[in-house]
């Protein structure tokens, strides 16, 4: 499947799995409305942003630097509407921790500039870029229209949402799926730290050895990571990541009272994102390191169990 095939079926689950899973759950009142369109409108302007800023400066990671810091925006926002309820002022908590980890992790890569619309574009795009489906230019901009600008600030707001849900409910006291969720939330984002610490430091060794000179060990001049965490899975990180926002979903479900609401749509939706991320990253991988297909073959790709 292409990438521009691929692209309209995800922007085509962004419309019909909301609109679907809209019809289990508590229609939303004057102030959960209030609090959705305030939301609303950082959307929009994200969007907007991103997509001109992409445009103008050929560097469409935009998405990618506000990634970490919109859900924090979301969830205070959200919460501002209520009455200071518990569970709503710990979904906010948990959710700027892991904005401000997933943020510091971000920024060591370069991405943040003074020049805010500068910094480092995930490498990536720069493969999907030359895709020829994606060629002439103009379907790269629609591609940068209704993907990268349109559907991942749509995906991002979503997968907040269980917090507006949760303002339905805000007078339902904390149970214990509630602290289920917050200790499964909270331990994911040590994981991912861990994960990408990890990855971080064999990187920075392998290519200090590359740029002084020096002869590889056997574990760089394969080319990957496949030790600590990345023993277990090849993408430990997008495990951790993926198992957050499942967690943060749980918290809907405790204030409900419904294992099933529409707001289910956002974990959902950024796992099926997330597969397709690992997909494209692996047929890059596999492209540049021999021993990657062998990796593929001993290791499961999200789940950090042995096969």
């Amino acid at each position: 499947m292409n990438v521009a095939t691929t692209a309209f079926l995800l922007f085509i689950t962004l419309l019909v799995v909301p609109l679907a899973t809209w019809l289990f759950g508590t229609p939303l009142g004057l102030r959960e409305t209030a609090a959705l369109q305030a939301v609303a409108w950082i959307v929009g302007a994200a969007w907007l942003y991103c997509f001109l800023t992409g445009e103008l400066t050929n560097n469409v990671s935009q998405v990618d630097k506000l990634w970490s810091l919109l859900p924090i925006a979301y969830a205070w926002t959200i919460t501002a509407h209520g009455d200071g309820s518990p569970r709503m002022i710990l979904m906010a908590l948990l959710v700027t921790t892991w904005g401000a980890r997933l943020t510091w992790n971000f920024s060591r890569h370069g991405a943040y500039r003074l020049k805010f619309w500068e910094g480092h574009e995930d490498y990536r795009w720069q493969v999907v870029r030359q895709k020829p489906e994606l060629n002439p230019r103009w379907r790269w901009t629609l591609f940068n229209a209704l993907f990268i600008s349109g559907y991942q600030n749509i995906l991002i707001l979503l997968f907040t949402l269980p917090i507006l849900v949760v303002l339905q409910f805000e007078d339902t006291p904390l149970g214990w799926l509630d602290y289920l969720a917050a200790a499964w939330m909270f331990s994911m984002i040590i994981m991912e730290t861990i994960a990408d610490n990890q990855q971080r430091r064999y990187q920075e060794a392998k290519y200090a050895a590359i740029e002084s000179g020096r002869a590889l060990s056997a574990e760089h001049e394969k080319g990957f990571l496949d030790t600590g965490l990345w023993r277990l899975s090849r993408h430990p990180n997008y495990f951790a990541e993926q198992s957050i926002w499942i967690a943060f979903y749980l918290f809907s479900v405790a204030a409900s009272g419904q294992w099933l609401n529409w707001s289910v749509s956002g974990c959902l939706l950024l796992v099926i994102l997330f597969k397709g991320s690992a997909q494209l990253s692996e047929e890059i991988s596999a492209g540049k390191y021999p021993q990657y297909v062998n990796y593929q073959a001993q290791v499961r790709k999200f789940l950090p169990i042995p096969r």
